[in-house]
């Protein structure tokens, strides 16, 4: 039997389901928030649309102009009947064409959108060719299918690796920093997205003809798929990322020469100047303070506009290290400034060697950088805070010589607490 037959059977296999992979419109509506303001009209790109199920929604949230791609002429069919029925087939444009070789010019969309798609060509070579094609102040969103699980088991490894290689949501917030991309948010996708694909495809394979040609092998791997996902969905699910092509903001370790320029950052950004005592503190505290682990942003002047400390802390009496404060000064907040250091400081923190690193902050503002609850690995504050604001982050891989330590965190003296 030929690849070809194969392939057929399993397009007739998904032809007429609602979604071609997980997702949800809650799902879409919520990541398209996390873009924030578009043009009146923007111009979007939805990349492997399948029968259209985003394109349709972001055409009429948006009321922009939606090219949907996909290479799949029966899924454009779907589509141009679905927009023509709702009225959107003036502003919904099908175009059949390879989402790794697009047509179209650069600086052509404002806004592109990939939902459980860019697999197809892999999550960095999509960050990286599709860059190009966004205006000015454009956005990319995408989903990506990764690990949720500390230590997936050999079962979910062995159905992963030989067709896609996984990675963590810490990993995948590396590779759209390191591609120049600021994370406008992070969206790990409920599992209700999983159960709108899944449960329409369960109903169809009951249903197929497995003497048809190819049938019974698209089937078979439709089975397999939904029976690696009951027993081990717990370990993998699919992420969505809203990003940005990121401001020029060079970043380097504070020098002597930038104390009061640092300091002027931190009163200016917050209510008091009480974040500005604790740097100088921590910078008088030896025990505290890590050498190359204060960072600034420069402005195009060269003046700091932002900073950001990594400082020692203990967890449980294991060393480990505390991300405050985080400053902006205000006529540069909302520009990348302030996730540009903390990018930075993060490096250079890992680069140092360290292993974990602990923030108390905004839980919409830190999963960008790959936070996550610091309490889902047994780590909490010695007062009391909301558990969704103590936050942590894994720098440094664990092993056999080291795992992340559990218990209270013991911050320095100067944080008074």
């Amino acid at each position: 039997m030929t690849d070809n037959v194969v392939r057929d059977a399993f397009f007739a296999l998904h032809h007429g389901l609602p979604r071609q992979g997980p997702g949800s419109d809650s799902t879409t509506l919520r990541l398209l928030s996390l873009v924030g303001p578009l043009p009146e009209r923007p111009r979007v790109l939805d990349l492997g649309c399948g029968p259209g199920r985003s394109a349709l929604l972001l055409a009429a949230e948006t009321g922009g102009e939606v090219t949907a791609v996909d290479l799949h002429e029966p899924f454009l069919d779907e589509l141009r009947a679905a927009a023509k029925a709702r009225g959107l087939a003036d502003r919904i444009h099908p175009v059949d064409a390879d989402m790794g070789e697009l047509p179209f010019p650069d600086a052509s969309f404002d806004l592109i959108w990939a939902e459980s798609s860019a697999y197809s060509i892999g999550f960095d070579n999509a960050l990286r060719q599709w860059k190009r094609l966004l205006a000015p102040g454009g956005s990319l969103v995408l989903t990506e299918c990764e690990w949720t699980a500390p230590d997936p088991s050999p079962e979910a490894r062995a159905f992963w690796e030989p067709h896609y290689a996984l990675r963590t949501t810490e990993g995948n917030v590396r590779a759209c920093t390191g591609a120049g991309y600021s994370v406008l948010g992070v969206h790990p996708q409920p599992e209700s997205d999983w159960d709108e694909y899944y449960g329409p495809l369960a109903e169809r394979a009951d249903a197929a003809d497995p003497q048809a040609p190819g049938m019974a092998e698209a089937v078979a791997g439709a089975r397999a798929e939904l029976a690696m996902r009951r027993d081990h969905g717990q370990e993998y699910g699919y992420t969505g990322y809203a990003l940005r092509p990121a401001a020029s903001w060079p970043t380097r370790p504070e020098s002597a020469a930038d104390a009061a320029a640092v300091y002027a950052v931190n009163a200016a950004a917050f209510p008091t100047e009480a974040e500005a005592d604790l740097v100088d503190a921590l910078r008088a505290d030896a025990d505290a303070w890590l050498p190359g682990l204060s960072y600034v942003a420069e402005a195009p002047d060269g003046t700091v506009a932002a900073h950001a400390l990594i400082t020692r802390c203990l967890v449980g009496g294991v060393p480990a290290a505390a991300l405050a404060p985080v400053a902006v000064l205000p006529r540069h907040q909302r520009t990348g400034a302030g996730s540009a250091v903390v990018r930075a400081v993060l490096d250079a923190a890992r680069a140092r060697g360290e292993r974990l690193v602990l923030v108390l902050g905004h839980p919409e503002y830190y999963p960008r950088f790959g936070f996550t609850q610091a309490s889902g690995y047994g780590i909490r504050p010695g007062f009391e805070v909301p558990d969704e604001a103590m936050m942590a982050l894994v720098v440094g891989a664990a092993d056999g010589s080291w795992q992340v330590p559990q218990g209270t965190i013991t911050y320095p003296a100067a944080f008074g607490v």
